[in-house]
């Protein structure tokens, strides 16, 4: 097995036990490793209606017969994507893939057209965890031979009939366009990534959130060891400010003392899509880890609720989520147990520069003065009264004293 034949990897324990719930569907599975759970049997009824709905969509064209020899061809590459061995048999992984592929097909194919009437047997809530379900890492079937499977099935020789479908990835991008966060259209996707294979969704999902490829940085074997909270940047003087671009989540500015930060909406999705994407690129991209140094990045800024509380007032947070303390909880687990090999030289570039900020004696000083006497509005209040006192103070002091000289001139003889 080649390096990029698999793709599809188990999430390493040392990440999954910080929250298991995060990488296991729960309505619906994909692909062979979570293929016959208990917990997933109501669906695979679904499953069954949308192989009979597709089928006879293709059915002027394809047979069954035709369909099943089509998925017979692919099988072995499926079983080579995989990080570990597949104990199903042939016959039996040539059926998960034929239910799981039509499955596809034929939710992406209404999904595209806004077919909310047909075979959809699905539950409102059903509906919005598929969706989640198929941003998992374990719960996947490769891209690549989904699309050789779909072109079989939809050959180009068939586009001058009517209503020729449009391609798989175009379908994918149409489904998955709610976390598409660049808002970038197809056509602009096709130019920037077009060389960048998309190995399944969870892949996708990345490259939504990834530069362009003419503008992602390289890597060096650098790490970043520490970075001053939020709270504390504060106090040295570094404003947050909300990203005005969209091009990616990645996009980090420090300028005289501003930090732009792009805006993240924090949801109940965020930590499962965060997780993934973080599991994702320690077992396929070690090297390019652009959404880990995000995390990394994220898990410096905030550990507390004070500094979740300060870029939500900023703008740079919106957390629906509710109390900051969760939102606070999420970000200093998402690191927790991550082989973080380099940084890119942007975010290193900035962490020394906020570090070398705060580290000046002009702005360590004014962070040690915000911190130990301005930290609270009750405690700046006391330290504010307690400078007005030491000035009447020393007001009164140098009244007394002149008043003294005063008498003294007025006593002395001439």
């Amino acid at each position: 097995m080649t390096a990029e034949c698999c793709c599809i990897y188990r999430v390493p324990n040392d990440i999954r036990r910080l929250n298991e719930d995060c990488f296991t569907p729960k309505v619906i599975s994909i692909g062979p490793f979570h293929y016959g759970h208990p917990r997933l049997q109501d669906v695979v009824m679904v499953k069954r209606l949308y192989l009979r709905q597709f089928c006879q969509r293709i059915s002027s064209t394809i047979s069954l017969e035709t369909l099943v020899s089509f998925v017979e061809e692919i099988e072995p590459s499926v079983r080579l994507h995989y990080s570990e061995p597949i104990e199903l048999s042939p016959k039996e992984l040539v059926k998960v893939i034929l239910l799981d592929s039509c499955f596809l097909f034929e939710l992406f194919w209404g999904s595209y057209y806004g077919e909310r009437n047909g075979v959809i047997k699905l539950k409102p809530w059903q509906v919005n965890t598929v969706t989640i379900d198929l941003l998992l890492l374990e719960n996947q079937l490769p891209f690549p031979d989904l699309q050789r499977l779909y072109s079989r099935i939809f050959p180009a020789s068939m586009a001058d009939t009517l209503r020729y479908p449009p391609s798989f990835r175009r379908l994918t991008f149409d489904y998955f366009t709610h976390y598409n966060y660049k808002k970038i259209t197809y056509e602009e996707m096709t130019l920037d990534h077009g060389d960048v294979p998309i190995w399944h969704f969870t892949d996708l999902i990345r490259t939504f959130h990834l530069p362009s490829l003419s503008s992602q940085p390289g890597r060096l074997a650098k790490s970043v060891t520490h970075l001053r909270s939020a709270t504390e940047l504060a106090e040295a003087g570094v404003r947050f400010r909300k990203s005005k671009s969209r091009s990616n989540l990645l996009d980090f500015k420090f300028s005289g003392q501003i930090l732009e930060i792009p805006e993240l909406k924090v949801n109940g999705l965020t930590e499962t899509l965060l997780r993934n994407l973080v599991a994702l690129e320690q077992c396929h991209y070690p090297f390019h880890s652009y959404i880990t140094d995000y995390v990394a990045i994220m898990d410096f800024l905030i550990n507390t609720s004070n500094d979740v509380n300060l870029l939500v007032q900023e703008g740079v947070i919106t957390n629906w989520l509710g109390e900051p303390d969760s939102a606070a909880n999420l970000f200093n687990s998402l690191w927790k147990n991550v082989t973080h090999v380099n940084f890119t030289p942007h975010y290193s570039d900035i962490c020394e520069d906020l570090n070398a900020f705060c580290e000046s004696p002009c702005n360590n000083l004014k962070a040690t003065l915000t911190h130990d006497y301005c930290n609270t509005p009750w405690q700046c209040a006391a330290s504010i009264a307690g400078v007005l006192l030491l000035l009447l103070s020393l007001i009164q002091a140098v009244s007394s004293i002149l008043q003294v000289v005063q008498q003294f001139k007025q006593s002395s003889p001439h």
